[in-house]
């Protein structure tokens, strides 16, 4: 993402005229949008059919008649229900169905505080599924109101109010929200994984693993015990971990009940096999989950990365632009836009950086803190002094291990090396961090490094960022190559420092 050089990029048009407080709350929220479902089926009529006529084609199938529509439609919505408020992937005709269906009780019972928590987890998840930035105010809204209709003691309505603020990257909220939800109902499962979250977005890594000992001591059902391996997964990757990481979320896969929630854990497999740069078993994993969930965005994007490392460069881009048009996240679009310019399409990747902005706007007016991908994009792209000051202010707020390591870039992009070691350290260490090994952690510290003349250790983890992943970067690849060249060969007893 950068040049080989440790001078800041020259001014480029910032991607907000000042720099946002760091916190985003006491937005005026949007107006709760009530969408009637369509009403009225068709009837299904009975059809004669005359035996005598043997060259008459087959009729076909009658017509489910109003009641097995009434009837698919409820077992619809009582699925996507106990998916959402268990924190459960729902497909996404499903979750308009659920929506659709909340949306007319609560307008027919205001005083239902059940499903106002209901509808506002509902459009937690749709906003997560579609990059609906409206959703996010609708959701605080439905939340709040079942908040105050049935008083404090309201799990489904605090637990909605943790993932809402996991969402949208505020992990202060979701640890207050998700510790209340977990004292009114110290049993229920679904409070555990989004306090892992926000555990981990507060670098309080000795905290998140509590939350998955209590989680995994919990007896669970069939049904959400892969959601548990599932969780258990994510937080032996951040421990590094990657053999028991794999090993949880394998099975989570095969335990799934519905293909929408073995599409997610399939996805989440994809991406471990992405960080440890096995570019063949990522595209496989990633390619299963589309097939199983077209509306799966994460899974498309993940497709782009592999395919482009495998250098099938134009299925790359269509994966990625599929992505986009199923959910256009800020960070896809700046991983698209990278990609355009590894490849010197210049116009391309300005269109994409443009479509980055636009999106970023959108969720800052709907209280998502995008203070972390502003930074990077800052960093690289744009104002490296901008990037310092909202990642600082982000990590004020919210250390964890991503706002160390691109604080510490920042910070190196601007000039202070000094100051910059010591935010990749805290990204790198797992002494310090949670543990995770990552390419574009490794390769930032290496970069530091080199730059502060300590070149033993630039040599190490620059290696080491190609031995992780080899294809982690298509801007940072090549100048990983390219800075190990300049370092020479290691002296045959240099000792590397552990």
């Amino acid at each position: 993402m950068c040049a080989l050089d440790n001078r800041p990029s020259p001014p480029a048009t910032s991607l907000l005229p000042e720099p946002a407080p760091p916190r985003r709350r006491g937005r005026v929220l949007r107006r709760l949008l009530v969408v009637a479902l369509a009403g009225g089926v068709a009837a299904g009529g009975t059809l004669m059919l005359r035996p005598r006529e043997p060259h008459r084609a087959a009729p076909p199938a009658p017509a489910a008649g109003p009641r097995a529509q009434a009837a698919a439609r409820a077992a619809a919505v009582a699925a996507a229900q106990t998916a959402v408020l268990d924190g459960l992937p729902a497909a996404l005709p499903d979750l308009t169905t659920l929506i659709g269906a909340r949306e007319a009780r609560v307008r027919a019972q205001p005083k239902d505080a059940a499903a106002w928590a209901v509808l506002g987890a509902a459009y937690v998840e749709r906003a997560r599924r579609t990059a609906d930035t409206g959703d996010y105010p609708r959701a605080e809204r439905a939340l709040q109101t079942s908040l105050k209709v049935a008083g404090k003691n309201n799990t489904e309505a605090l637990g909605g109010l943790a993932g809402l603020a996991v969402a949208r990257r505020d992990f202060p909220e979701a640890r207050r929200f998700g510790e209340e939800a977990l004292k009114a109902a110290p049993k229920r499962w679904s409070a555990y994984p989004v306090l892992i979250d926000a555990y981990n977005g507060l670098g309080d890594y000795k905290a998140a693993r509590s939350a998955l000992d209590k989680l995994t001591a919990l007896k669970v059902g069939p049904d959400v015990k892969p959601a548990v391996m599932a969780r258990a997964s994510a937080v032996y990757r951040d421990r590094g971990w990657r053999e028991d990481a794999v090993a949880q979320v394998t099975d989570a896969a095969a335990a799934a009940r519905t293909p929408v929630e073995q599409a997610a854990y399939l996805c989440q497999a994809g991406q471990l096999a992405w960080e440890r740069g096995d570019r063949d078993d990522a595209l496989r994993h990633f390619t299963a989950a589309v097939r199983l969930d077209p509306d799966q965005p994460a899974a498309r994007a993940g497709q782009g990365r592999a395919l482009a490392a495998l250098g099938r460069t134009q299925e790359a881009l269509t994966a990625y632009q599929g992505a986009l048009a199923h959910r256009p996240t800020p960070q896809v679009a700046l991983e698209l836009g990278e990609l355009y310019e590894s490849l010197g399409m210049g116009r391309q990747a300005d269109a994409q950086y443009e479509l980055m902005r636009t999106q970023v706007r959108r969720e800052l007016e709907a209280g998502i803190d995008d203070d972390l991908v502003i930074g990077q994009y800052e960093a690289d792209h744009g104002d490296v002094q901008e990037a310092v000051e909202r990642l600082t202010a982000e990590w004020e707020r919210q250390p964890g291990i991503e706002v160390a390591d691109a604080l510490g870039w920042a910070l190196h992009r601007a000039g202070d090396d000094k100051e910059a070691l010591r935010y990749a350290s805290i990204a790198t260490d797992s002494t310090k961090g949670g543990g995770v090994r990552s390419a574009p952690y490794a390769f930032h510290r290496g970069m530091i490094e080199r730059d502060l003349d300590l070149e033993a250790p630039a040599r190490r983890h620059l290696q080491d960022a190609l031995r992780i992943n080899p294809y982690f970067s298509p801007l940072q690849v090549p100048a990983a190559h390219t800075a190990l060249t300049a370092l020479g060969s290691q002296p045959p007893n240099e000792e590397l420092p552990q």
